[in-house]
């Protein structure tokens, strides 16, 4: 993919660049020798404009007196040194041309400094090339000025080929040679070019044709004006189409000014009748046969970013200046041997073709796939072979192949071939690094897409959590729960922006997902006053699952408002300004809830964990807030028929047992994996093997150490605040206990005559549930009426003085 940046060509490429080296990760050789290149390129740039001035007294320079004594006179502003480099550049090479060679120092410098992405190259030949190509130019038309800067204005190099070529080919040949070079490289570097060059062209010819044509009309001029009396007398008799005469005029116009058979460029040659209304449309032509022409009329549309793009609302303006996760905060786990070799992919081959034939089994053909952990055994059957004969002989195989963990599918989903599963005897480490960096992760374009790991084909595995929608993550204890959950965390952290998603993490066990807390301010949602956002205490596990349906009920209402389904329809109107924040609308995250050890929370809570779950897991999935289960206690009594239902896409890590295999996935074949993030996903109808990806604890310390030092928002974002029934929220206000910003916030709404809590928040820059709490208390100070669903609240004092009296009273109380 290549991408061209304003003032210079750059393109990015995965193939390996100058500024790749290891000499150039260290951040302070990069800025120092960037810094270095750019004050170079400005002393070259300088030495050589001074030259233009002070040619005649530095022209005398030679390398070898730069050193001597410091007698000698210099004019030019780089001293000796830049005398000489002058001297040489411009006089002897490549005259005022020359003058852009010190860009390629700066270009070099920015792109150090990282004020330029992708490669340099192709700017780089360019500017030579211009060098090159403008040094010829000028030594073949000034040549008269050879005295000029000493050899002229295109130096000594486009004088000496200038005249070259002037000797070989003649002047004339010289000037076309030169003209076509020069026109070469100006479409080379600007191809928009090449249309005015062949419109101008035409426009030539066409002229020079016009003025042939009129020249023979004038000349047969009388001898028409007799036929054209001999018509107007027919005229009389016959009646003539006026419309078949202004088409029989404007073919024959057309004739006479388009006749060029060698053209190839692009013009439209518009001829348009004076009575046609129509808009004007791209017309598109395709010949199939030499007699037949298809031609397909299209309306020219604009893209809709084209369309009042200075008027979108952008979500991350609050943080603009934040920071993705770097790629280099990833450890590498290189491997540098194959896990396996040709020789153990022959002898397994032979093992089970042994086997098989023990049995009277053949086989037409097999193949092999190497995998980072597994590799696949694809074999043909030999006709009349039943496919349940050789699934009867997977214990056979795997006595065989002296191998745990052999996994037979039969057959494999589309495609005519069994597949046998054998794990090979040294692993590979996928690294989230290898994963981050490449090229499907990087352009992937799903909404909230999390990285899992590596197919057995060495396929990166992704998936949409908004498709899904939901995850249940289930495995023994130490086969890689937590590191699956880690991969999951961290495809997000480095895809989305803080705006965009928000993490509600739920850990009983107090150990595993603590190391997010300096995601706060950035990424995380609690609970108004919580003090930590990591949610350990299972009664704040009720109380938070209770604020999200909460939540989902509001922005329900929100949707049901704005005339849309889902939340990325209406996100899409809201950057689009079409919802009104004074009437409570406003930008929704996606929530992702995560919950480590989800058996913990059933035991002791039970049904007040599973009832709000199930609710949020049937209707959660349209306003974007979407959860993930994991637990180690895969059994019937913690994954119900509730959890199953709701939760149709699973992740089974090694299990010890069919029954637990079955109780995840419905299917046996996770007690036959092999562990350290061996996995079974099924998304869908198929179960695929993946090798997940390893994020150490190191990695996660480093990505959320630099997301947690760069600038934030003031807090985390505050889910609804719950209230258990037989409670009320408003009824129960203490107006002695007022917000700071409650008088403030009292005189904005008078003044507005807008009871919006939205307001609020934008206008003292705070969360939505402290302004809903500021607009509680002026419900119960009688200042705004009570809450009409989605809609402004009434305001009930009409003008400031008697806002003024009720401030008042409500001080001496």
């Amino acid at each position: 993919m290549a991408r061209k940046d304003k003032g210079t060509d750059v393109e990015d490429s995965d193939s390996k660049d100058v500024t790749n080296d290891s000499l150039f990760k260290d951040e302070r050789i990069r800025f120092t020798l960037g810094l270095f290149l750019i004050l170079l390129g400005f002393y070259i740039f300088l030495s050589f404009l001074s030259f233009l001035f002070t040619w005649k007294v530095d022209q005398s320079i030679e390398w070898v007196s730069i050193f001597s004594s410091t007698e000698q006179k210099i004019g030019n502003w780089g001293g000796k040194l830049g005398a000489s480099l002058s001297n040489q550049f411009i006089n002897h090479w490549f005259g005022i041309t020359a003058l852009a060679f010190p860009l390629i120092f700066m270009v070099l410098g920015l792109k150090l400094l990282k004020f330029i992405r992708g490669r340099v190259t192709k700017f780089i030949f360019k500017v030579l090339l211009g060098i090159l190509v403008g040094s010829l130019t000028l030594g073949f038309l000034f040549k008269e000025l050879g005295g000029y800067l000493g050899s002229g204005l295109g130096g000594a190099h486009g004088l000496f080929v200038s005249e070259w070529l002037s000797t070989v080919i003649g002047k004339v040949g010289a000037a076309f040679l030169v003209l076509i070079a020069l026109i070469a490289y100006i479409i080379y570097v600007m191809p928009k070019s090449l249309y005015h060059f062949q419109s101008g062209t035409f426009f030539l010819f066409s002229s020079l044709k016009n003025f042939v044509v009129k020249g023979k009309q004038k000349e047969s001029q009388s001898e028409k004006h007799g036929e054209d009396e001999v018509k107007q007398a027919a005229a009389v008799v016959v009646p003539v189409d006026i419309s078949d005469q202004r088409i029989k005029e404007k073919v024959d116009d057309f004739d006479d000014t388009a006749e060029i058979d060698d053209f190839d460029g692009e013009l439209d040659l518009d001829i348009k009748d004076e009575y046609d209304d129509k808009e004007t449309k791209t017309v598109t032509e395709s010949t199939i046969e030499d007699n037949f022409t298809i031609e397909r009329n299209e309306e020219k549309e604009l893209a809709i970013s084209d369309i009042n793009e200075q008027e979108l609302y952008d979500p991350t303006l609050e943080l603009s200046n934040y920071q993705k996760p770097l790629i280099e905060l990833l450890e590498d786990y290189k491997n540098t041997e194959s896990p396996v070799t040709n020789e153990m992919l022959v002898e397994n081959k032979n093992k089970i073709v042994e086997t098989l034939s023990h049995y009277k089994i053949q086989i037409d053909k097999i193949k092999a796939t190497i995998g980072p952990t597994v590799t696949l055994y694809e074999i043909v059957p030999a006709p009349g072979v039943r496919i349940s004969k050789i699934k009867s002989l997977e214990d056979d195989i795997a006595l065989s192949l002296s191998a745990l963990g052999i996994r037979i599918i039969a057959p494999i989903p589309g495609k005519g071939t069994i597949g046998i599963e054998v794990p090979n005897q040294n692993p590979e480490i996928v690294s989230m690094h290898s994963i981050i960096k490449s090229q499907k992760f990087q352009e992937c374009k799903y909404d909230l897409a999390i990285a899992l790991g590596k197919t057995i084909s060495n396929e990166i595995f992704m998936l949409d959590l908004t498709k899904l929608p939901h995850l249940l993550v289930a495995g023994a204890t130490g086969q890689g729960k937590s590191v699956g959950l880690n991969a999951i965390i961290t495809s997000l952290l480095y895809k989305k922006h803080p705006a965009e998603i928000k993490f509600v993490l739920v850990d009983p066990k107090m150990v595993e997902l603590t190391l997010y807390n300096k995601l706060e301010r950035h990424f995380l949602a609690k609970l108004p006053d919580s003090p930590e956002a990591i949610i350990t205490d299972t009664q704040k596990v009720i109380y938070t699952l209770n604020s999200l349906s909460v939540e989902m009920e509001d922005r329900y209402k929100l949707l049901n408002l704005a005339k849309v389904r889902t939340i990325k329809e209406y996100n899409q109107k809201f950057v689009a300004r079409r919802l009104n924040p004074n009437n409570g609308h406003r930008y929704l995250p996606y929530i992702v809830v995560i919950i480590d050890e989800f058996a913990d929370l059933i035991m002791t809570a039970g049904r007040e964990i599973e009832m709000p779950l199930g609710r949020l897991a049937q209707k959660a999935r349209a306003i974007g807030i979407h959860l993930i289960i994991a637990t180690q206690r895969p059994s019937t009594n913690i994954i119900t028929g509730v959890i199953k239902a709701n939760f149709p896409a699973r992740i089974a890590f090694r299990v010890s047992s069919m029954v637990d295999s079955r109780t995840i996935l419905d299917t046996p074949g996770a007690n036959n994996l092999i562990g350290r993030g061996d996995m079974l996903v099924s998304a869908g109808s198929d179960l695929v093997r993946v090798q997940c990806a390893f994020v150490d604890i190191p990695e996660i310390e480093r990505i959320t150490d630099f997301i947690g030092n760069q600038p934030g928002y003031p807090n985390a974002y505050e889910l609804p605040e719950y209230v258990p029934e037989g409670q009320d929220g408003p009824v129960d206000v203490d107006l002695r206990r007022r917000d700071e910003l409650f008088e403030d916030a009292a005189r904005l709404v008078v003044q507005t005559q807008s009871g919006s809590t939205s307001l609020i928040q934008r206008k003292f820059s705070i969360g939505y549930n402290r302004a809903g709490r500021i607009m509680d208390q002026l419900e119960a100070a009688g200042i705004v009426g009570p809450a009409d669903g989605g809609k402004p609240r009434q305001v009930l004092i009409v003008d400031e003085v008697s806002l003024e009296r009720i401030l008042n009273t409500l001080s001496v109380d």
